[in-house]
């Protein structure tokens, strides 16, 4: 097997690429690219997927307190899924009190050495005041200890195919283990918006008030007009710098945005604002496809037709600069060919839709239809041709 469309991919992209054409668009030579500080960062729009801009957004940095994001999204699937209430109490351990709270002169909620705490006090200890000791107390609380907790963290990034992001703590405390990459960390923000609508407000609340002390929220964004309502600030010192993943909406419209490295606490803010208004102001939406429309086919093995179409499961649209003329260039992603059977809806194959060399779209495509497994003699014709196949790329196509 490999990465591909086989000759077909070819066709593909000429067909997309004509399927294209009315949308096509070139950049006006007076508009320069937008330029930022922020040694690592990515924006992009949470409804469509479009990648809006990109720096070194694939180069590990650490978190620190933004791996608090992933903390959430554990706690928050643990909710949804009925295995923890929000009333149900956790114990702050001698460790959680002595290695995250007020003594370890790090962000604490302030919680008392073995009190019990409610769980939706712990998250706006977590996320609001970005508690380390809050941190710690649900991490023990759910997975028995930090490094279970960690571990799954990891584990769960991987699911949801953020394999970029690996996690040693639940605070975000450095370690080498702890990478995440500023797209994935966008990814997996705009995953958790859209999975957990009832309990991402807590991240857009502006003060958290525990043990008679009353802190603000630690994120920039939310006084400054730009419909910020979430998500993560982070730093540790200025080795590792400063970053920030947040969330905007206006007018109907949510951004996302990761950025971290910058020097100081101002100019992590001053440069989210600027990638958020310009990301506002500078983009326009095209309609690619239609939900259910046919965008290509893809190359079966062993089934009872050669292959099968590919249809979109919603609306397929991308972000490109307004007034602008440039080519979009599209192409069909898979890996195959595919075994069959295969059944209808099934998840297998992307659109990826590219503005000049910058990936501005990665799309889902289905299956239009269920492909039952073929007779024999059509599972040995499969055969015969796959190994020809792979013959003339290994002899004939080698560089």
């Amino acid at each position: 097997m490999r990465r591909g469309c086989f000759v077909r991919s070819f066709l593909h992209v000429f067909l997309l690429q004509a399927l294209l054409g009315p949308l096509t668009f070139a950049l006006c030579l007076a508009q320069a690219p937008f330029q930022t500080i922020a040694p690592y960062a990515f924006l992009m729009d949470a409804e469509t997927g479009s990648v809006l801009f990109e720096k070194s957004a694939d180069t590990p940095v650490t978190p620190a307190s933004t791996a608090k994001i992933m903390t959430a999204e554990v706690i928050f699937r643990e909710l949804k899924e009925g295995r923890l209430r929000l009333d149900d109490e956790f114990s702050v351990s001698e460790n959680a009190w002595r290695t995250g709270g007020a003594m370890a002169r790090g962000s604490s909620m302030f919680a008392a050495l073995n009190s019990r705490v409610r769980v939706e006090d712990l998250i706006r200890g977590l996320v609001v005041a970005s508690g380390n000791d809050a941190a710690i107390v649900l991490a023990e609380g759910i997975a028995g200890t930090e490094q279970a907790f960690a571990d799954r963290m990891t584990k769960r990034a991987a699911e949801l195919g953020l394999s970029q992001l690996t996690f040693r703590n639940a605070w975000g405390k450095d370690d080498p283990g702890q990478k995440v990459t500023a797209r994935q960390m966008a990814l997996l923000s705009a995953h958790l918006i859209k999975t957990y609508p009832d309990y991402y407000g807590y991240f857009g609340e502006r003060e958290f008030t525990w043990g008679k002390i009353k802190q603000q929220n630690r994120n920039p964004l939310l006084g400054m007009g730009l419909g910020a309502d979430g998500l993560k600030t982070g730093n540790i010192d200025e080795a590792s710098g400063y970053g920030l993943v947040a969330s905007a909406v206006q007018n109907d419209q949510r951004l996302i945005l990761a950025i971290y490295g910058l020097r100081n606490a101002r100019d992590r803010s001053e440069e989210a604002r600027k990638l958020l208004q310009w990301g506002f102001r500078a983009f326009e939406t095209k309609s690619l496809f239609g939900a259910g429309e046919t965008v290509g086919s893809a190359r079966l093995y062993g089934g009872e037709q050669m292959n099968v179409a590919l249809v979109t499961r919603s609306p397929v649209r991308v972000l490109t600069p307004r007034g602008s003329t440039e080519r979009l260039n599209a192409k069909v992603v898979y890996d195959g060919p595919i075994m069959a059977p295969v059944s209808a809806g099934a998840e297998i194959a992307r659109l990826r839709v590219y503005r000049g060399s910058a990936l501005a779209l990665d799309a889902q495509l289905v299956a239009a239809e269920a492909v039952a497994l073929g007779p024999i003699h059509r599972r040995a014709f499969d055969a015969v041709l796959e190994l020809g196949q792979s013959l003339f790329r290994t002899y004939v196509m080698k560089p």
